[in-house]
């Protein structure tokens, strides 16, 4: 299979490298922007920026810099990953709009409301989920997302993970199974796009929520029950949209959730720790390097949950703290302070 991974990044990479070992396989072009990047990974075949110590396979390509690169890796693959952000993925789907192969994401979150851009390409208020552009932009493409509980650098060292190749379209599902599976990685089939998204959107501002919690020394007890309340706040959104409640007890729901908001390598959980200890969140995002998703989709999370009439009370108080509203210790009592109801609730 002749494989293309667009975009550089640390998941991005971590795939490409796992493909590429699969070797007679597959081959493996990965795409980057930045044309001194590009050089670098060339020269030194690995991705000291994103996955430092990880060496490429002999067999992985590494291209890009340019557009007219773009278009001529584009030529002759037999599947496509975007690797990108969700602030570039309306942008890449419209390149990718022509393709007649399967396209498939990896990103997690929601595109920022293009009300607030000044765009008018949607009526909505509040931004969507990338197989929503998907239907804005490039409805014809045969695509999906590949999602579940996975931390770049535990793939790419080729630790056991396991992963959801999720779409309406039997074709992507196959394709992805037959990229990615191996014996490290496991890739299990899934029709339910819109659950799949939905979870790994949800779980990275819930595990902003689990760091604040760790950070502020409230004990396991209180992880195990903010993790548990957090799903049914996932599923409920989850269902309102069209998702199947099955989903989230899998692993782009309760899976990627724990992982997210119990790993040390977790950029979300990381940002809920530092504000605890009482940095600004510009300070907390600075220091990641990297994206951390959930602060960028927190305050679109609950603008669509607020739409559907779906209660969500954890990332409610996790927007109040981005927004500078409360202070970490104010966000534990407001959930504390809430009315007695069921669990079901």
């Amino acid at each position: 299979m002749n494989l293309l991974v667009i975009g550089a990044g640390a998941w991005g990479t971590a795939l490409a490298v796992s493909a590429s070992r699969a070797t007679g396989r597959h081959q493996v072009t990965l795409w980057a922007r930045d044309a001194a990047r590009v050089q670098a990974m060339q020269a030194e075949r690995t991705n000291a920026r994103y996955l430092p110590g990880i060496a490429f396979p002999e067999g992985l390509r590494v291209q890009g810099g340019s557009d007219a690169s773009l278009a001529q890796a584009l030529s002759g693959q037999d599947l496509i990953i975007m690797a990108t952000p969700v602030s570039a993925a309306r942008d890449m789907l419209i390149r990718l709009q022509r393709a007649t192969v399967p396209v498939a994401w990896l990103s997690k979150g929601f595109e920022a409301p293009l009300a607030a851009t000044g765009s008018t390409a949607s009526s909505a208020p509040f931004g969507l989920m990338v197989h929503e552009i998907r239907a804005q932009v490039a409805p014809n493409l045969r695509a999906g997302v590949l999602s579940g509980p996975s931390f770049a650098l535990e793939v790419a060292r080729g630790q056991p993970t396991a992963l959801v190749a999720a779409s309406e379209h039997a074709e992507v599902r196959d394709a992805l199974v037959a990229a990615f599976h191996g014996p490290t990685l496991r890739v299990y089939a899934n029709d339910d796009i819109i659950g799949t998204e939905v979870g790994g959107a949800v779980k990275n501002v819930l595990a902003i929520a689990t760091g604040l919690c760790d950070g502020l020394s409230l004990g396991l007890n209180a992880r195990a029950a903010l993790i548990t309340r957090g799903l049914a706040e996932m599923t409920r959104l989850g269902v309102a949209l069209g998702a199947r409640a099955e989903t989230f007890t899998g692993l782009s729901g309760l899976g990627d959730l724990v992982l997210t908001a119990t790993g040390d390598l977790s950029r979300n959980r990381k940002v809920g720790l530092l504000l605890a200890q009482g940095n600004s969140l510009a300070e907390a995002v600075q220091s990641l390097g990297h994206v951390a998703e959930g602060v960028y989709c927190a305050r679109t999370v609950v603008q669509r949950a607020a739409s559907l009439g779906v209660d969500m009370p954890i990332a409610k108080s996790v927007v109040a703290l981005l927004d500078g509203k409360i202070q970490p210790a104010e966000a534990v009592a407001l959930l504390m302070d809430r009315e007695p109801t069921t669990e079901q609730a």
